[in-house]
């Protein structure tokens, strides 16, 4: 029978959580770090640059990846910076020509009602952030002053594009949109259409759509090299199968992201029991547009060797229920036991060669008994019509 619909069986409703499977204990081989984090971080630091310079070269990037604390005090200190320069600039004004000390009803200031630093800083944020508020404002009187005004405007809307700008991108930041994509917290190794597979599970939280999106794997590895070179981080990148058959996937629903162990595979000379010495880690990026803002976005996690689970394979969450498609994500990293060789796919492959030649060589002898039988019975029959 089929619950909810008949869309998911009965037999894979009572499991637990990946994390909870009772798995072999094996002694796993210590690992000196992790490459990319579960949150999808990568743990790379980048020490001895001796040309910091070319961070400057690039200074909004530089300013949208600074912390938000930093990111205010330049933003708080550039504004206020430009006001005190040209508060200075204007008491300059004013004090070359007289302002500061004329009283006389007569006179026509540079700008009206300066009378000390203080009321040149003022004007100056008047100015810059087109504040009027009717007791300030500049003449015909001095053509440096007019300057000054056009310097000043020119400055400030520069300044303000710049931070509003990188405060923009600070808050809309493409990571933010991965942290509602998630992945299952284990992987599987399981048959799957008589092949051994690996499998993880991916899922979108929100409803607004990634795009275009596509998923890579990689497998980064110690490795060495035929010349003995030592290569720390050896990143390969390994062929997936997903439902739609190309990396793009349709990220409507969870999908389970498959990975055929053939002779193409970093894993494939890998047993159940060799996993969990390996010194390997399964990286796993997801990247797509934002439906909503049109930024590309990228998600990504990573699986070491204990976080693969061997023999086991993810249930369904998706069911039907009154005419529409639920998902349950309570059960988004439930696996369950599966029969699946132990050996790894090499062998697998060896052992079902070996099986189709011997059922070839049964065949044929069985062929050959049957056609000497049949000659030695019509030998027979003939003998006794004779």
């Amino acid at each position: 029978m089929l619950s909810r619909k008949g869309i998911i069986p009965e037999d894979f409703m009572p499991t637990r959580l990946a994390e909870d499977v009772s798995q072999p204990k094996f002694r796993a081989k210590q690992r000196k770090a992790r490459f990319v984090a579960k949150n999808g971080t990568c743990n790379v630091a980048q020490t001895n640059i001796r040309e910091q310079g070319r961070f400057l070269q690039d200074v909004f990037t530089t300013l949208v990846d600074l912390k938000w604390l930093y990111t205010l005090i330049i933003f708080t200190m550039s504004y206020l910076c430009s006001w005190l320069l040209f508060g200075m600039i204007w008491w300059l004004i004013a004090f070359a020509h007289g302002d500061l000390d004329q009283n006389s009803d007569s006179f026509v200031p540079c700008v009206t009602s300066i009378h000390s630093f203080s009321s040149a800083f003022l004007f100056s944020i008047e100015v810059q952030v087109t504040i009027g508020f009717g007791g300030r404002m500049i003449t015909e009187e001095c053509p440096a002053a007019i300057l000054c005004l056009i310097v000043q405007n020119i400055v400030g809307l520069v300044i303000n594009a710049i931070m509003l700008g990188c405060i923009f991108m600070k808050t809309a930041q493409a990571h933010r949109r991965a942290e509602t994509l998630i992945f299952s917290k284990h992987a599987v190794i399981a048959i799957r259409d008589s092949k051994l597979c690996f499998m993880l599970r991916v899922g979108d939280l929100r409803k607004s759509m990634i795009i275009s999106a596509t998923i890579k794997m990689q497998v980064v590895r110690k490795t060495t090299t035929l010349e003995g070179e030592v290569v720390p981080l050896n990143q390969i990148d390994i062929e997936m199968e997903n439902p739609v058959g190309t990396n793009a996937v349709f990220l409507v629903s969870p999908l389970i992201i498959s990975h055929v162990i053939d002779k193409k595979s970093p894993l494939y000379e890998i047993s159940a029991s060799d996993l969990h010495h390996e010194d390997l880690e399964v990286i796993v990026i997801l990247e797509g547009v934002v439906e909503t803002t049109g930024i590309t976005t990228q998600a990504r996690t990573s699986y070491l060797a204990e976080e693969i689970l061997w023999g086991q394979r993810f249930v369904p969450v998706v069911s039907e229920e009154e005419g529409r498609y639920s998902v349950d994500y309570s059960k988004f990293g439930n696996t369950m036991k599966v029969a699946t060789p132990s050996c790894s796919a090499k062998n697998l492959d060896q052992d079902g060669s070996l099986l189709k030649v011997k059922l070839h060589d049964s065949l044929t002898r069985k062929d050959f008994v049957r056609k000497r039988t049949n000659a030695s019975i019509r030998l027979k029959q003939r003998n006794v019509n004779q």
